[in-house]
């Protein structure tokens, strides 16, 4: 909260909090040994991705891709300090699959081409992905530690939801169509501000519904996710909040099917309060924007009438892609050729909202092999390891978050990796209300 307040207030203050929890953090990292180093490798990993939006809004960092840079060197002194798993070797191939793009894309592109730019804006996100993979991938760590990896994220994004209050106090002000908002999303990109905030709401609903702390605690955390929710409604994109609340509902079913009778009755009782923040929120939301975020969700524009393309676009951009994948179907057309090629046929400047279809098209067969390897390997780790009660949370955001954001923020390639995490109960599961199925 302090530092939302701080950068708010004197703006170039962004790249000194950058430059001192990225500091800060590696020291505990090269500090810590045994299974510490593992906590604090993906505790200080979730910090950077909870602050990357907040700090590329406000030029916090030296380069645009820094936070996922940092990911992977925090990622990098995780492995280079032993214990690598040989069946991470599957996200190793994966890596390699994505190389031959990179030589198509220099062959055409030519060295007038920004290809350094072209590369790491396309490349950087799945790099990221195999890395942490490869880190993550059947390493323990206990049920506490997971919980407090989670508050990990909500440390910056709490920060920047009050930064984003400083911003823009009047909401309604701002609102005048149903459209993506950049004023309510703090003059930055509404996408990736409701992909992070959606993910700050699942963190603290999982943190609700599990904690065993008394009535003020609770009520500080659905005040906390009224603020979150709130703000990540009235950016006007979708993407990020239904994500958000898919997580929920998942980890909901599968932590309800888990617990014990009397663990059930509070989740029930949980519940009411919980759906109570949730409608009140909502009802803020659309008094506030003057029921312009009512026919945001209802897919229609400011006079009322039903849009003809609910995905804003996106279903047009992908149609290209795959059509790029058709013509170029072996190695494709080379790493971030789509948007160049888009450029020149029709005059429409628009990167990728979906990396699968990015994937496909620019590194062709592949590519689709790559995809594959992703999608298949964390179900196969799965049905031998069932520890990880966040699993499908954790899956569904990162098979949802690229299908609208692709991987412009380093979330869903941290966030997959943590659902090949072992997960170990240093509380008995009987004290934790968890039943052995």
């Amino acid at each position: 909260m302090f530092f939302g307040v701080m950068v708010f207030a004197v703006k170039p203050l962004a790249l000194v909090y950058f430059v001192f929890i990225s500091t800060f953090l590696g020291i505990k990292i090269l500090r810590a040994s045994g299974n510490k180093k593992v906590f604090y490798v993906l505790f200080s990993c979730a910090y950077i991705v909870g602050a990357e939006v907040f700090l590329r809004m406000n030029n916090g960092t030296f380069f645009y891709e820094a936070s996922k840079y940092l990911v992977i060197l925090y990622s990098l002194i995780g492995l280079s300090s032993g214990n690598f798993n040989n069946k991470a070797i599957l996200y190793v191939l994966y890596i390699i699959l994505l190389i031959p793009s990179v030589f198509v894309a220099v062959s055409q592109m030519g060295f007038e081409t920004n290809i350094r730019k072209a590369i790491a804006f396309n490349l950087s996100g799945p790099i990221c992905l195999g890395i942490v993979a490869m880190y993550c991938y059947q390493k323990t760590v206990s049920f506490t530690q997971l919980k407090i990896i989670l508050v990990g994220f909500l440390l910056p994004l709490i920060s920047m939801t009050v930064y984003l209050f400083l911003y823009t106090p009047d909401v309604g002000a701002f609102v005048t169509s149903t459209a993506s908002n950049f004023a309510t999303s703090g003059g930055f990109g509404p996408n990736q501000v409701a992909t992070v905030l959606g993910l700050g709401m699942f963190a603290l609903a999982s943190r609700f519904f599990m904690s065993k702390e008394g009535i003020i605690p609770k009520l500080i955390d659905l005040f906390v996710l009224g603020l979150i929710g709130f703000r990540a409604i009235v950016t006007f994109s979708r993407g990020g909040v239904i994500t958000g609340v898919v997580m929920i509902l998942a980890f909901l079913l599968f932590y309800y099917m888990k617990v014990n009778m009397k663990r059930k009755f509070h989740i029930k009782g949980a519940l009411l309060f919980f759906l109570g923040i949730v409608l009140f929120t909502w009802i803020y939301s659309s008094t506030q924007t003057s029921g312009m975020i009512d026919k945001r969700y209802a897919n229609q524009d400011a006079a009322g009438r039903t849009k003809e393309d609910v995905t804003t676009g996106r279903a047009e951009l992908l149609f290209f892609e795959l059509n790029a994948f058709s013509n170029n179907p072996l190695f494709g057309i080379g790493v971030g050729k789509v948007k160049e090629i888009r450029f020149n046929e029709t005059g429409v400047i628009a990167a990728s909202h979906n990396e699968i279809g990015r994937i496909i098209a620019e590194h062709g067969s592949l590519g689709i092999l790559a995809f594959l390897i992703l999608l298949i390997n964390p179900l196969i780790f799965r049905i031998r390891n069932r520890s990880n009660i966040f699993f499908f949370s954790f899956y569904i955001f990162w098979i949802l978050t690229i299908n609208h954001s692709a991987m412009r923020i380093a979330a869903p390639a941290f966030v997959y990796g943590l659902t090949l995490l072992n997960i170990k109960y240093d509380i008995p599961r009987r004290k934790l209300g968890l039943v052995k199925k």
